[in-house]
């Protein structure tokens, strides 16, 4: 019985040491002071970039797809159009927005933008370095965030 025993205790003593140990190395965190904490609205619509106000949201399981899109230097994107709800910050370079209405938005980096739904436009790169852009899109389950022009 003490031969079946001690190994079991000898087991559990290595892994109360280890856990312990374990304990000691995580750093400890501190409540951040709120007045130090920084939050900036970049924007805030029920229009998009182009006056048009926002559809509903879909029926369904909500799902979110976050994007980041790099467009090249000088690049122009195929003529599209996102299906549902979606809003970005460009995080580098400049773009160009056109919808096929004629209307145009010019982004710099650090520029926030609330995209058209289920209007037909395309982007453009300027510049010569790339353009990286980062989408959130509020959908349903299963649908697409965008459609090419056929």
């Amino acid at each position: 019985m003490t031969k079946r025993i001690l190994p079991l205790i000898t087991t559990l003593v290595i892994a109360l040491l280890l856990s312990s140990a374990c304990a000691k190395n995580q750093p400890s965190f501190q409540n951040a002071d709120t007045r130090d904490v920084v939050s900036r609205q970049l924007v805030k619509s029920t229009h998009s970039w182009d006056g048009q106000p926002l559809p509903a949201y879909p029926q369904g399981q909500a799902e979110i797809t976050i994007l980041r899109i790099s467009i090249p230097p000088k690049a122009k994107l195929v003529t599209h159009k996102h299906t549902v709800i979606n809003a970005g910050v460009l995080i580098s370079g400049e773009l160009i927005v056109n919808t096929v209405d004629g209307k145009t938005l010019y982004l710099k980096a650090g520029d926030p933008i609330i995209e058209v739904v289920n209007t037909l436009h395309h982007g453009i790169n300027p510049g010569d370095t790339p353009a990286d852009i980062i989408v959130f899109y509020a959908g349903s389950e299963g649908m697409p965030v965008t459609v090419v022009e056929p």
